[in-house]
């Protein structure tokens, strides 16, 4: 049997459901990691599920940085005008708008980076390796890593977020889905600066 303080303590440590906490628990046999384990496996299966509705409702988020010269606004999409209105789901809109101001991505996906940076780039890496003596097939492999940090910087989905570089904003989206059980999308987003 598993502590009702238990399962207090590990549904404020993951923002779980009781129940879903109650049953990681007992499944690992009181273990915390384990169950913590259990939830996010169970919680990625769940956000998979909801990837194939449909995210008409949202809000269009807003963060103006403290000296009044770079803002940024996200259109941030869910399923139901009442998630829509949620606290929760504001603030992320707010956090992933604060992110866009700190980090400056240029595209929402990898593979969005237009191809002419991506050759550009190349040409540039490609010759530095030569110059540098590399071999062919050892220039091919690094190019392949290089070209993958190129597109993963600059887009908003695969940057680490701002205030817990841990994660992406691909893995913040998962775990707003899990807490909040709807589809989160960002449908786009816009940075000024003066």
């Amino acid at each position: 049997m598993v502590s009702m303080e238990l399962i207090k303590a590990l549904r404020e440590r993951t923002g779980a459901g009781i129940v879903e906490v109650k049953k990681a628990l007992e499944e690992a046999n009181g273990d915390e990691e384990s169950a913590i384990r259990i939830l996010r496996e169970h919680g990625a299966a769940k956000a998979v599920k909801k990837s194939d509705r449909e995210a008409k409702e949202g809000v269009v988020s807003t963060y103006v940085h403290s000296n009044g010269r770079v803002a940024a606004m996200v259109t941030l999409y869910c399923e139901t005008d009442f998630v829509a209105r949620n606290d929760d789901f504001k603030s992320l809109g707010r956090d992933i708008a604060m992110h866009v101001v700190a980090m400056n991505p240029s595209v929402l996906h990898p593979e969005d980076v237009p191809e002419a940076i991506v050759s550009s780039e190349r040409a540039i890496w490609t010759e530095e390796l030569r110059n540098a003596g590399k071999k062919d097939e050892m220039i091919v492999k690094i190019l392949e890593g290089k070209e993958r940090k190129l597109r993963e910087e600059a887009a908003l989905l695969t940057q680490s977020f701002v205030k817990d570089p841990e994660k992406t904003i691909k893995d913040l989206l998962s775990e707003n889905v899990q807490k909040i059980g709807e589809k989160i999308q960002i449908g786009g987003f816009v940075r000024y600066e003066i």
